[in-house]
C-alpha cells in the first residue's frame, strides 16, 4: 500500500539552539506523528537498540540513503490559469519521481509492522525518510536579502486577481516566474528539505541522501526570483552546513548539471573560497536562458567567469556551444575537468544541483543525457568527500525522462554499479570547449596545466608553429623551384600573410597552370607521456601538397600555391589554444583571396590550361571562385580531396554551373566520410552539384593525395590542349 504524503513531524530549525538533525525513518505513512517510527532515545532503548542509526553502524556504507519529499511542495501552483494553464515547472515533477521510487521498491510502503525487522535485517534496503520543515528566514537569508524574503512571503496577503496580474507580468523573458497563494509555504519546504537533507549528510545520519524539493533554486539571486525559483535552496542548504559543521564541513563542491546555468548559485560564491561551484550548461554564446544579465557588471555563464578576489578558480564554467549534447560530451566533461578539479579541491561534502533537463527526451533542454550516464557521473561524485553526497533537485520537465534519470541517481547512491553503456564519440566543438576550460581554469588548478602553455612566459621571440612551417615551406620551394611570394594588397598585413601565396617565376607568361587552395599541413607529435613535453625531433610534418608541385615543375607547368591557414596570427594573441576560423570567417578569408588572385593574374594571363586543386577545407576556395566570378570557360578542369564538408557548387545565373562541373571535376572524398554511412546520403552526391565525386579507400588528406596522385596527373595530361599547350612558340607549332 502507498500512504500519502501529507504532515511531516517538525524538525529543529535555527542557528542560535543546534540541536539533533532532524531523524530519519522508513515508514512511507505520514498519516500522523506517531507512526513516524522516530528514532530517539527512549524508543531505541525500549527496542534494545542503540539510540541512532549512525552509532550502530559503524562504517560509512552500512548507512542508508536518504530521502526528502512533502506532498505540499505540490501546492506551488501558477495563479494565472488561463485557458492553458499548463507550465513546464509542473508540481506533478516531484509526485512522479516519489512514485518511480515506490515502484522501484526504493521507498518503504508496507505495514509498520515489518519495520522493526527490516531495521534489524537490512536497514539499507530502503530510503529513509528525511523529514522535510519550513526553513527558517535566518536561514534563508544566510544567502538572500530580508527584503527579497519579505517580497517571497508577501504573495501569502495577495488576492487571487493580484497573483495572478503578477504571474503574467513575470512570466516573460529573464524573470520567467510563476506564483500562487501557496508559493511561500512551498519554497519555505523546499528550502527547509534541502537544509535537512545536507544536514543528514553532513552529520553522518545517513550515508547520502536525495531531495525531491520544487520550487526549484538555483536561477534565484540574493535579492530577486527568477527562472521558475523563489529561494535558493543549494546555498542555503551549504551555507547552514558550514556554519553548523564547521570542523567537517568547511569545503563544499556544488555541481550542477542542470542544462540552464545556474547564475544565483554563481553569483553568491563568486569570492568564496571555500564554495567550489562546477556547472555543466547551454550557453550558446549567450543565447540560451538565463543568457547574459542586463547588467554587463554582472558574470554570465561564459567559461571564462572563473571567481572573483580570494574565490578565484572556484567558478568552473563548462558553456556547451549548443544544444544537442549527450553522454559522450558529459562523460568527457567529468573526466577531463569536473573529476581532477574536485578531487584537488577535496571537498569536505557534495551537492548535486540535480536538474534533469539535459535528459533525454526533456524538449525544453534538447539534450540527450541518459539514465545510466547520470548513474554514471553520480558514481564518480561519490568517490569524493567520503562518499557525503546530496542530491538535490532542480529543473527537468518531461515526466518520463526525470523520473527515470531520478531513478537511476537514486539507485546508484543506494550502491547499485552503474548499468554498461556504450560511449558515443563525443562532438567536436564540445571537445574544443574542454580544451578551452581547461586552459582558462589552468592558472587556479594543477590538474589542468599539463599540456597548457601561458604565452606571455614565452617572451617576445616567438611565433606560431603555422607561420614557422610555412616559413620553412618557402624556403624549400624556393630552393627547389625558385617559386617567390605573389604581392597580395590587404588591409591589415599580419605574419600569416607573408608567405600565403607563391608562384614560380614567369607564371604570367606560362600557358599550363596549376592553381593549389590547399590546408596547412598535417601536423603530427609524439608527446612524452608522462609530463606532456614535445622534443622536436618527435613531432611529423606531411605535406601531401609538394608531390603535385613537383610534379608539376617537371612537366613545365606553372605553380600557383595557395595556403589557406586555419587561423591568421595577430600580433595581440596571448591565447596559447586558439579555435580554427568558423565556416563563416574561412569563407570570407578564402574569398577574398581567390578572388583577387583572379581578377589580378590568372584572368589577365594568356593561360592555355588552367587547372585548380582543391585540399582539406580550403577546397572552398574552388567553390567561391566557381560561383563568384564567370571563369570556367577558362578552366580545363578540377581536382579536389574532402574530407570535411562536401560543398555543391550551384549558380542561379549560370545554370549549366554545376553540369560544368560534374563533367571537369574529380572529387576524392574520404572513405570515412560520413556521406558513405548513409544510402541516402551516398546516392545524393551523385548530384550534379557535387561534382565528379570517387569514394576513395583512404582516410586522411595526404594518403588521399599519395594514393591517387597517378589518376589526377592522368586526367590533367589527358585534358592538357595539346595542340597549343605549354609554353612553345609561334614558330614550333
Amino acid at each position: 500500500m502507498e500512504g500519502e504524503d501529507q504532515t511531516m513531524a517538525d524538525a529543529p530549525n535555527g542557528f542560535d539552539e543546534p540541536p539533533a538533525v532532524s531523524v530519519v525513518r522508513l515508514s512511507d505513512n505520514d498519516g500522523s506523528a506517531n507512526n513516524d517510527m522516530n528514532f530517539d532515545v527512549d524508543e531505541s532503548e525500549a527496542s534494545g537498540s542503540t539510540n541512532k542509526p549512525s552509532e550502530s553502524m559503524m562504517r560509512r556504507s552500512q548507512l542508508p540513503t536518504g530521502c526528502c519529499y512533502d506532498d505540499r511542495m505540490k501546492l506551488h501552483a501558477n495563479a494565472d490559469f488561463g485557458p492553458a494553464p499548463h507550465h513546464p515547472e509542473d508540481p506533478r515533477r516531484i509526485e512522479e519521481i516519489m512514485k518511480m521510487f515506490k515502484k522501484a521498491g526504493l521507498v518503504f510502503t508496507g505495514p509498520d509492522t515489518e519495520l522493526l525487522d527490516i531495521l534489524r535485517e537490512t536497514p539499507t534496503k530502503y530510503m529513509w525518510r528525511i523529514p522535510a520543515r519550513p526553513a527558517t528566514k535566518q536561514e534563508i537569508c544566510t544567502v538572500h536579502t530580508p527584503r527579497h524574503y519579505d517580497w517571497v512571503e508577501a504573495l501569502t496577503e495577495m488576492s487571487t486577481k493580484e497573483l495572478r496580474a503578477l504571474s503574467q507580468n513575470l512570466d516573460q523573458g529573464r524573470d520567467s516566474l510563476y506564483v500562487g497563494g501557496m508559493s511561500f509555504e512551498a519554497a519555505l519546504l523546499a528550502a527547509g528539505g534541502c537544509v535537512e537533507t545536507c544536514k543528514n549528510v553532513a552529520a553522518g545520519e545517513v550515508k547520502n541522501a536525495f531531495a525531491i524539493i520544487r520550487p526549484p533554486g538555483h536561477h534565484a539571486e540574493s535579492d530577486t526570483p527568477m527562472g521558475f525559483c523563489l529561494f535558493n535552496n543549494v546555498p542555503i542548504g551549504a551555507r547552514v552546513c558550514q556554519h553548523e559543521y564547521p570542523d567537517t564541513c568547511r569545503k563544499i563542491l556544488i555541481l550542477d548539471w542542470d542544462v540552464h546555468h545556474g547564475n544565483g548559485v554563481q553569483n553568491m560564491f563568486y569570492n568564496d573560497p571555500n564554495i567550489l561551484y562546477i556547472s555543466l550548461h547551454v550557453y550558446d554564446n549567450g543565447n540560451f536562458y538565463p543568457g547574459k544579465p542586463e547588467n554587463p557588471m554582472i558574470p554570465d555563464g561564459d567559461l571564462d567567469k572563473v571567481g572573483e578576489g580570494p574565490g578565484r578558480g572556484k567558478n568552473v564554467n563548462i558553456a556547451w556551444p549548443s544544444q544537442g549534447m549527450g553522454d559522450g560530451e558529459y562523460l568527457a566533461a567529468f573526466q577531463k575537468i569536473v573529476m581532477p578539479i574536485a578531487h584537488e579541491f577535496n571537498p569536505d561534502m557534495v551537492i548535486i544541483s540535480a536538474g534533469f533537463d539535459a535528459a533525454d527526451g526533456d524538449e525544453l533542454g534538447g539534450c540527450f543525457v541518459t539514465p545510466p550516464c547520470y548513474a554514471h557521473m553520480t558514481h564518480m561524485l561519490m568517490s569524493l568527500a567520503g562518499g557525503k553526497v546530496a542530491v538535490c533537485l532542480e529543473g527537468g520537465y518531461n515526466l518520463k525522462a526525470i523520473s527515470n534519470s531520478a531513478l537511476a541517481v537514486a539507485r546508484t547512491l543506494m550502491g547499485e554499479p552503474p548499468p554498461q553503456m556504450d560511449i558515443p564519440p563525443i562532438n567536436k566543438d564540445a571537445a574544443r570547449l574542454l580544451a578551452r576550460v581547461q586552459a582558462t581554469q589552468a592558472p587556479y588548478w594543477e590538474c589542468m596545466r599539463p599540456g597548457v602553455i601561458d604565452v606571455l612566459d614565452l617572451g617576445e621571440n616567438t611565433s606560431r608553429l603555422h607561420d614557422v612551417i610555412r616559413g620553412y615551406q618557402r624556403q624549400v620551394l624556393s630552393q627547389k623551384y625558385n617559386m617567390i611570394p605573389l604581392f597580395i594588397q590587404r588591409d591589415h598585413l599580419y605574419k600569416s600573410f607573408e608567405n600565403q601565396v607563391l608562384v614560380t617565376p614567369g607564371l604570367h607568361s606560362k600557358k599550363k597552370i596549376i592553381f593549389i587552395i590547399h590546408d596547412p599541413p598535417e601536423l603530427r607529435v609524439m608527446p612524452d607521456l608522462v609530463d606532456n613535453t614535445v622534443e622536436p625531433h618527435n613531432g611529423f610534418i606531411s605535406d601531401g601538397v609538394t608531390t603535385y608541385i613537383d610534379w608539376a615543375h617537371k612537366h613545365d607547368f606553372g605553380v600557383l600555391d595557395a595556403n589557406i591557414p586555419h587561423y591568421i596570427t595577430r600580433p595581440q594573441d596571448i591565447e596559447a589554444y586558439t579555435a580554427r576560423a568558423d565556416e563563416k570567417t574561412l569563407q570570407r578569408q578564402i574569398q577574398e583571396l581567390v578572388c583577387y588572385i583572379w581578377d589580378n593574374y590568372l584572368q589577365l594571363y594568356e593561360v592555355e590550361d588552367l587547372f585548380i586543386i582543391g585540399v582539406g577545407n580550403a577546397y572552398l576556395g574552388v567553390k567561391v571562385l566557381l560561383t563568384n566570378r564567370d571563369c570556367k570557360s577558362r578552366i580545363a578542369g578540377v581536382v579536389n580531396f574532402v574530407t570535411g564538408n562536401l560543398r555543391p557548387v550551384k549558380s542561379e545565373t549560370d545554370g549549366d554551373l554545376s553540369s560544368w562541373y560534374k563533367q571537369n571535376s574529380l572529387v576524392f572524398v574520404t572513405n570515412d566520410h560520413a556521406c558513405w554511412s548513409d544510402a541516402e546520403l551516398a546516392k545524393k552526391v551523385n548530384k550534379k552539384r557535387f561534382g565528379g565525386v570517387k569514394r576513395s579507400p583512404e582516410v586522411g588528406l595526404n594518403r588521399m593525395m599519395e594514393t591517387h596522385a597517378s589518376d589526377v596527373f592522368q586526367f590533367i595530361t589527358e585534358r592538357v590542349n595539346t595542340e597549343g599547350s605549354g609554353n612553345t612558340t609561334e614558330e614550333e607549332k
